[in-house]
């Protein structure tokens, strides 16, 4: 079951990423397989199991992200004009669905990654997308950022009166 779906997560990415080159879907899927074959008689566990997939993975299953308190609720509270699709506090990812923004007139949807415990412009990553599938300016993008960190600060400050 296990390698049907390691098998099958090679063919969908070189399905994506045959699409973007001339190389041949087939040749494309085969080389991956190869690649993970390598990896894995260099990894010395080529019957346990380990494959492309290991390259994607920071550690463990067991071991999660920590994820800024703050940084966590300011992205959820500045992006509050965007349905939440998805959040996972463990990995940090927030994915949201299309919204406008009061006053805006252009539908975004937003993407933040916090990757660190840090209260620090590094542990931000935000990604925003127009409807029409487009990236904002950096400008914008950054605009976002600043906000969320702006808003975590405060937070912060107001939960160390007390």
């Amino acid at each position: 079951m296990r390698s049907a779906f390691k098998y099958s997560l090679a063919l969908s990415t070189a399905l994506i990423l045959g699409a973007c080159s001339g190389e041949s879907t087939l040749d494309r899927a085969e080389r991956l397989e190869d690649d993970s074959r390598r990896t894995q008689e260099l990894d010395g566990n080529s019957a346990a199991g380990g494959s492309i997939l290991d390259l994607f993975r920071k550690g463990d299953a067991d071991t999660s992200t920590s994820v800024n308190k703050y940084l966590w609720s300011a992205s959820l509270e500045v992006l509050n004009f965007l349905p939440v699709q998805s959040v996972d506090p463990f990995t940090g990812v927030i994915v949201t669905g299309f919204g406008i923004p009061p006053g805006g007139g252009r539908a975004y949807r937003a993407t933040v990654l916090i990757d660190d415990p840090a209260l620090d412009a590094r542990s931000l990553n935000v990604a925003l997308q127009t409807q029409g599938g487009r990236a904002v300016s950096a400008a914008t993008a950054r605009a976002v950022e600043d906000a969320i960190l702006s808003r975590a600060r405060e937070m912060r400050v107001a939960d160390n009166r007390f």
